[in-house]
């Protein structure tokens, strides 16, 4: 047995409410909608990783989710056209990582990072 994937769920009563942060300003495709659930993503391959945190790095709070980006910069930039709160950074962390934290439509803190 193997672990072929590891998919984050957010509880809402407005499953609309995802389609600007993920999809418009991320990019990411809809690759599922019932109407009472919606998933994002891509058809890309993706690793699966789960993390468990006692702090988000640099004192910061622990994020709900993390979400790699080939460009922090320019997400950063449209997530501030989009009006969404920036939390944090962004910054170059010591271990590597330039990243920010933005909270998303449901509240959730979300780790924005590039290697």
């Amino acid at each position: 047995m193997r672990v072929k994937r590891i998919v984050t769920n957010v509880a809402t009563k407005d499953v609309e409410a995802a389609k600007v942060f993920y999809h418009d300003v991320l990019g990411l495709d809809l690759l599922m909608d019932h109407g009472w659930i919606a998933t994002y993503g891509t058809d890309q391959t993706m690793n699966i990783q789960i993390s468990f945190a006692s702090q988000g790095g640099a004192d910061t709070p622990v994020p709900d989710m993390s979400i790699e980006v080939d460009d922090v910069d320019a997400a950063y930039e449209k997530m501030k056209q989009a009006g969404f709160a920036i939390q944090y950074g962004p910054v170059d962390e010591a271990w590597g990582v330039r990243r920010f934290y933005v909270r998303d439509p449901f509240g959730k803190l979300v780790n924005i990072l590039a290697h």
